[in-house]
């Protein structure tokens, strides 16, 4: 065979294997791209949140409580959660404390409402402070999300069945006033774990108060809801036990104890709704 020949069939050969090479990396292109389709997006931390929010809420209402594995479950994808998952950051207008005289407003931020539970974000600037508040029948995971705030809550003392073991028996509640025991009392410093009230403890009575700006994810179930139907907010005035307690003595540290008084909701408490900015939910 001629050498022109022998190199014809040579480069024939090449091309052959070349073009052979370039088709199956064309195919694995493909079958890679196929897969990566399959995935799909990386789900947000707020959609992972309220696709736990629904199977833990599905069968809640007022005064159900989720189990306790539900709950460990929610409070941990909650824990997770950071600032930067949904559209925060400490320097953004919200924290800031404006030049007038009194409390700064508190912003809140939408997320998700429906009848079973709601997802919000309560933005607070140094100093701000979300007054004394209840929520009937409700179970409620709060989460700092950056910031330092201090927290005291509350839960109601049962009169008069509990009145033998707690205060001395010539005891009487003064009227309008009821006796509450104090659960927390302390500042919380993000990160930090996600608190957890519940309809009947857990401190659920609470007031806010932020020692720098800070952020607050709240999911609630069920949300609040009109007077009507019993799950309007109620505010309060605390008082110490010693104040109205008169001749009778408590029978352990008077410290734990307040008397709580309804009111208004305070003048001074001022809430300015914003457009939430972060990732949003589907809802399917």
């Amino acid at each position: 065979m001629k050498v022109g020949e022998k190199l014809a069939e040579q480069t024939a050969s090449e091309v052959s294997a070349s073009k052979s090479a370039s088709e199956k990396r064309q195919q694995s292109s493909k079958k890679s791209g196929r897969k990566r389709k399959n995935l799909g997006p990386r789900q947000s931390a707020v959609q992972r949140l309220f696709e736990t929010c629904k199977e833990v809420f599905a069968n809640g209402g007022p005064g159900i409580v989720p189990s306790p594995e539900d709950v460990d479950r929610l409070r941990s994808i909650l824990d997770n959660v950071d600032a930067s998952d949904v559209g925060l950051t400490p320097k953004m207008p919200y924290f800031r404390h404006g030049a007038s005289e009194g409390r700064p407003p508190i912003t809140y931020l939408h997320i998700y409402k429906c009848d079973k539970f709601s997802i919000c974000i309560f933005c607070l600037p140094p100093s701000g402070v979300i007054p004394l508040h209840n929520h009937p029948g409700m179970t409620v995971f709060s989460k700092l999300l950056f910031g330092s705030l201090h927290v005291k809550s509350y839960d109601w003392v049962n009169l008069p069945q509990d009145s033998a073991e707690i205060v001395d028996p010539l005891h009487f509640q003064p009227p309008g006033l009821r006796l509450a025991k104090v659960k927390t009392d302390g500042t919380y410093t993000a990160p930090c774990r996600t608190s957890v009230l519940f309809p009947q403890d857990g401190g659920n009575l609470h007031c806010f108060t932020a020692r720098t700006s800070c952020a607050v994810l709240d999911v609630l179930g069920p949300p609040y809801s009109n007077p009507e139907e019993g799950r309007d907010c109620t505010y309060y005035n605390d008082s110490p036990y010693a104040s109205f307690c008169g001749d009778a003595e408590l029978l352990t540290d008077d410290g734990e104890y307040a008397w709580l008084e309804e009111r208004k909701k305070p003048d001074e408490f001022i809430v300015v709704g914003a457009n939430y900015s972060g990732p949003k939910i589907m809802d399917q």
